[in-house]
C-alpha cells in the first residue's frame, strides 16, 4: 500500500475526493496536487493523466497547474518537470514514552480554513489547499486565540493514514507543539486500528525530531513535480 499511497487511497477512502482515468488517478485540484501512474505508465497514461489536469488550466488558487507523483517513471516528452524532490517515508508503532497529546488541541475545520492557510503559507509544511482539511482529521493549537501549530491526516492508504502538515509559528516554536499534536493525530488513527506514517524531504532537518519521536526509515523516494501540456493528447486506441 505504501508503494503506491496516493493511487491506494484514491481506489479507497479518498475515491470521492479524486478524479480517475484509464489506470491512472489524481486528487481533485482544490483538494491536493498528488496523482498516481502505475509503475509501468506509457503515454497513454499520461495522456488520461494530463486529461485529469486539464480542468485546472490555467491553475486554480494555489495551485501552478502541476501535479506531485511518488518515484515514477520519467514522463513523456512536453511535460514540463518543474521538481524532483528526494523525500524519505517513514513509519510509525508507537510514541515513545512520556509523549503525550496536545491537551489543549483543538479540531479543525472548514471553518478555520483561512487561518490554516495563513499558518501554511508562513512555515511551509507541503501542500495545502482550501479542502485539504476534508482529507482527514486536523488538530490546531491557539495562543491568545491566533492559530500558532497544526497536523492532521492526509492520504488513508488501507490499514495506514498518513500525518501531515506539521507545521509551528516561528514566534512558538521550541515548546514541543509539534510532537504534542502529531501524538494527537497519531492516538486517532491508533484508535481506527491504523498505523501513522509520513513523508519529508529527505534534507529535511525534522527528519531528526521524527526520528527521536519513534520514527522509522521505510524507504527513499523521489516526489516529481510535473506540469502537463496544456493541450492534452487524445488517449491512443
Amino acid at each position: 500500500m505504501l508503494d503506491d499511497p496516493t493511487g491506494s487511497a484514491l481506489r479507497g477512502a479518498h475515491a470521492h475526493l479524486g478524479l480517475a482515468r484509464g489506470r491512472v488517478a489524481r486528487y481533485r485540484d482544490d483538494v491536493a496536487p498528488f496523482a498516481a501512474v502505475p509503475a509501468d505508465a506509457t503515454v497513454a497514461d499520461y495522456a488520461d493523466l494530463a486529461a485529469l489536469c486539464a480542468p485546472a488550466l490555467p491553475a486554480a488558487a494555489g495551485s501552478n497547474g502541476a501535479v506531485a507523483l511518488f518515484g515514477p517513471p520519467a514522463p513523456p516528452p512536453g511535460w514540463d518537470v518543474l521538481n524532483r524532490l528526494p523525500c524519505v517515508q517513514m513509519t510509525w508503532d508507537d510514541p515513545p514514552p512520556g509523549l503525550e497529546p496536545a491537551p489543549d488541541a483543538v479540531r479543525l475545520g472548514p471553518r478555520d480554513v483561512p487561518e490554516m492557510l495563513d499558518l501554511i503559507e508562513r512555515t511551509r509544511p507541503g501542500p495545502f489547499r482550501a479542502r485539504t482539511v476534508e482529507l482527514g482529521a486536523y488538530y490546531g493549537l491557539r495562543r491568545n486565540g491566533r492559530l500558532v501549530a497544526l497536523a492532521g491526516e492526509r492520504m488513508h492508504p488501507p490499514g495506514w493514514t498518513e500525518i501531515s502538515a506539521v507545521c509551528t509559528d516561528p514566534d512558538h516554536r521550541g515548546h514541543g507543539y509539534a510532537a504534542a499534536l502529531m501524538a494527537r493525530v497519531a492516538v486517532g488513527i491508533r484508535a481506527r486500528g491504523e498505523r501513522p506514517f509520513l513523508h519529508t524531504a529527505a534534507a529535511n532537518p525534522a527528519v531528526r525530531l521524527y526520528e527521536r519521536l519513534g520514527f522509522t526509515h521505510r524507504w527513499e523516494v523521489p516526489i516529481v513535480f510535473a506540469r502537463p501540456p496544456l493541450a492534452p493528447a487524445p488517449r491512443s486506441a
